[in-house]
């Protein structure tokens, strides 16, 4: 029974970072899983990239709603770019083991973290 708490309260917080944020999958999600669900990183990497579907489906409907809220044109570019850098980074992904995937993770979360508080004058 505790699995699906944890796995209910990771989704929340994932979900609700996500809409406030951007972020969630990565930066909530992996971690999570990993230390909180035991998942190997590999795993937990590609587990959070399928929820962020369903996520990302939810946060768009709802934004939409809102006039000119999303460039859909970004979208298209974006997103496009994104599907063929991801197509052949799942492929590296599991090519690497999983202590240099969390090192790699851990080494870009510290760095986008200082370069926002630095921007923000922090």
């Amino acid at each position: 029974m505790k699995l699906p708490l944890i796995a209910i309260a990771v989704g929340l917080a994932a979900g609700l970072l996500g809409a406030l944020c951007g972020v969630g999958g990565g930066i909530v999600m992996v971690p999570a899983f990993v230390a909180l669900l035991g998942m190997d990183h590999k795993n937990a990497v590609a587990t959070s990239m399928a929820v962020i579907i369903v996520t990302a489906i939810a946060a768009t409907l709802n934004n939409s709603r809102a006039n000119n809220l999303i460039d859909w044109k970004i979208v298209l570019v974006v997103g496009a770019a994104s599907a063929v850098a991801a197509w052949f980074g799942s492929d590296l992904m599991r090519s690497l083991g999983s202590q240099t995937l969390t090192r790699i993770f851990g080494v870009l979360l510290v760095v986008f973290g200082l370069r926002m508080l630095w921007k923000a004058g922090l």
